[in-house]
This record gives C-alpha cells, sequence and structure tokens, in this order.
C-alpha cells in the first residue's frame, strides 16, 4: 500500500492546503525525507497546478498529482497541455487526479456548462487522450463528441512526442456512474474521504467491475487510492483534536445530498436530513456534534501512529492500492517515518 501526502505551505507536510508557493519545496523535500511516496495538491483556494511545478524541482522520487484539479472549470486542450508539460518536469512522475465538482460550483463559480457529469468525464478522458496520441504519434486528430470537439492541430502548436509517456489519469467519484466511467476509461480512482469499507465493497467495487468489462480490462489494471479519515496523534490530546475535526468532516460531507447514499447504506439516513438542515442554519460545530463515535469509527480508522499501518490494512489492504495519510506532522518526525514504513511491511 502506497501512502501520499499533501503538499502543504504552513501547516506541515501532512496536512493543509499548499498557498504559499516559496514554502512547497520545503514541504515536498519533507514528505520525501519522511518515507511519503507521492504528494498531492487540491483545487480549493489556489491553483492546483503551480505547487506541483515547485515539488518536482525539489524532489526526486515523489510521485506528484492533484486530488483534484476540477475537469469542467477546463477542456480537454487545456488539461492535455498541463498533463504533458508537468510529466515531462517531473520526468515521469505527475497523476492527474480530475473531478467533476457539483454543478452550482461549475455554474456560478466558473461560469462553465454542466451537463451529464458521467457521460461528459468520459468524453473529457477521450478527448485528452485523442490529443496526446497525435501529439505523440502523428495521428489525425479527429475527436467529434457530444461535448467536445477537437479537429485542428498545427505544427506550431504540437510539442512532439512526451519522452516520458502519458501522465496517468484518476477519477474521482461517489456515484455509481461517475465510478463505472473510472472503470472503463481512467487509469485509476480517488475515492471521496466520505467512503467505507461496506461502501466500497457493496457499490464501488461493483461499478468499477462494470466499468472494467466494458474496456476490456481487469482490476490488476487499475489503481484506487484515497483520502480515507485516519484519527491519530502523538498525544491524547492530538489524538482528540483530530476526532473532533474527524468529526467536523463527516458531518459537513454527511450534510450534502450526493453523499446520502452512503450514510442510507448503513442506517443512517435521518442523520443525513439533519445535517443538511442544521448546514442552512449556520451550525457547523453542532453538526459536528451529532457524528458519535460509532460513526466515527466506520469511517475513519482511530488509531496511534505505530497501529495505523496495520488497521488500515487490515481494513483496506485489500481493496485500496494507496491512501492519502494527512496525520499532522510535528516535533516527533522519527515517529512518523516508522509509522509510514509499516505500510511497506
Amino acid at each position: 500500500m502506497k501512502i501520499d501526502g499533501i503538499l502543504a505551505a504552513a501547516s506541515g507536510p501532512g496536512g493543509g492546503g499548499a498557498s504559499d508557493l516559496a514554502a512547497i519545496g520545503a514541504s515536498a523535500r519533507a514528505l520525501e525525507d519522511l518515507g511519503y511516496d507521492g504528494a498531492l495538491s487540491a483545487e480549493i483556494t489556489h491553483d492546483p497546478f503551480l505547487p506541483l511545478v515547485v515539488a518536482a524541482e525539489h524532489t526526486e522520487r515523489l510521485e506528484l498529482g492533484t486530488s483534484i484539479a476540477v475537469a469542467f472549470a477546463r477542456n480537454p486542450m487545456t488539461l492535455a497541455n498541463i498533463g504533458y508539460d508537468l510529466q515531462t518536469y517531473s520526468k515521469g512522475r505527475f497523476r492527474l487526479g480530475l473531478g467533476s465538482q457539483i454543478k452550482p460550483h461549475i455554474e456560478k463559480r466558473f461560469s462553465m456548462p454542466w451537463s451529464h457529469p458521467a457521460a461528459r468525464m468520459s468524453e473529457m478522458v477521450l478527448a485528452m487522450r485523442a490529443i496526446w496520441d497525435t501529439w505523440n504519434h502523428g495521428t489525425p486528430l479527429q475527436f467529434r463528441g457530444e461535448f467536445y470537439r477537437h479537429t485542428l492541430m498545427t505544427p506550431m502548436f504540437d510539442p512532439g512526442p512526451n519522452p516520458y509517456g502519458d501522465p496517468a489519469i484518476l477519477l474521482a467519484g461517489v456515484g455509481e456512474l461517475m465510478t463505472e466511467v473510472a472503470g472503463e476509461v481512467a487509469d485509476g480512482m480517488i475515492l471521496h474521504a466520505f467512503t467505507t469499507e461496506r461502501y466500497l465493497r457493496e457499490v464501488t467495487l461493483p461499478a468499477l467491475e462494470r466499468g472494467f468489462e466494458k474496456s476490456g480490462r481487469t482490476r490488476a489494471d487499475f489503481e484506487i487510492s484515497g483520502p480515507l479519515f485516519v484519527v491519530t496523534g502523538t498525544t491524547e490530546e492530538e489524538m482528540a483534536a483530530a476526532g473532533r475535526a474527524t468529526k467536523q468532516q463527516i458531518a459537513f460531507y454527511g450534510s450534502t445530498p450526493a453523499y446520502q447514499k452512503v450514510l442510507e447504506l448503513h442506517g443512517w439516513g435521518e442523520l443525513h436530513d439533519d445535517l443538511n438542515r442544521l448546514s442552512k442554519q449556520g451550525e457547523w460545530v453542532q453538526m459536528g456534534d451529532l457524528v458519535d463515535d460509532e460513526i466515527l469509527g466506520t469511517f475513519a480508522v482511530v488509531a496511534e501512529p505505530e497501529q495505523v499501518a496495520a488497521a488500515m490494512k487490515a481494513r483496506y489492504g485489500v481493496l485500496v492500492d494507496r491512501i492519502l495519510f494527512t496525520a499532522p506532522v510535528r516535533g516527533d518526525s522519527d515517529r512518523w517515518s516508522d509509522a509510514l514504513a509499516q505500510f511497506r511491511g
């Protein structure tokens, strides 16, 4: 099982969000020195791609990816260009993680079209692959789809073959349609943090298998990674703080209608109704109080650093290929490094 961390500017290499590009290099080096396999940048308050350029410059072996970049805020050509350049600059270490976001954000925040997200995402991936095929092999660019059309590529705009090959494309999803698309056209899937072992077994994996069947592939051809919740710390205070913060995150996601089906699978559908109502009232702290320890333990692995790897492997070892481990790295770096090494044992 591989382990990824978040590139962070201020809160340490295990958590936070990339913001100060001048600090990203140190964060990336710290992740590599601690033994992480990959470093991720998210599209939240800043561009998700620029931190990876800095990280590539300051590391040698870390795989570098977006988790996630908003696909529908862009078009296949811009993503193909970005993917090509980051793959080249990182010497083959880039992984393009894409997510659809939701309709209000795409239309009202990005002012971009929204329709049939699963079908659109499938076409976006296929269009990018067609563009890369043109650059790598000189194939005439003749992609005509329902949502995207790319039929012009003159020599001036053709960068030529990528010496490191195409970057891997990973799709994020919760619903069955998007998950099936990931199994059909992508190289891997990024699980949502609001996922449980049961939901993964009973909903996600069967949907992926349907996608594999369409594309003639198997699970062996595919990578599943997940920003799965981990509650840990080197002191009781850190453990308690991590538990409270994770309950708040679970409550936030649980209030979203798109994720209601996860709660319903466990018989907690009424919790969504309560969380959704409180979210509309802005009662964010009270929402977290509704998440009890049973729910926390279902969504998160709760363990001290030395037990995290064993607990994650017991729950997800045969299901997931890599995880995002966002525990804070503070004073005891040797303890965290030892904990990370156990994922490879």
